[in-house]
């Protein structure tokens, strides 16, 4: 459900038992300021976000190899030139 800013303040307790069936939206001015979402939901944000931080150059490069070798795929390169 979306809330207004004012209203979702009054009615706080209502917002928070409302989070159990879907995420709560709170506007001020027609623009999104806040969402209210189950405490499991957000730490699956938090585990998702902290993974993505996790992630290199290295570790993408070590995915394409597998899925390479899954695929059967062989990449080849061209010979280096000495210059």
């Amino acid at each position: 459900m979306n809330w207004k800013l004012d209203e979702a303040q009054q009615k706080l307790p209502e917002v928070i038992d409302a989070i159990a069936s879907e995420p709560q939206l709170i506007f001020k001015q027609d623009k999104l300021v806040a969402a209210i979402v189950e405490p499991k939901l957000f730490q699956e944000f938090l585990a998702w976000h902290q993974q993505q931080k996790i992630s290199s150059l290295a570790n993408a490069f070590a995915e394409l190899c597998q899925l390479c070798a899954e695929e059967n795929y062989i990449l080849e390169t061209p010979t280096r030139s000495s210059d």
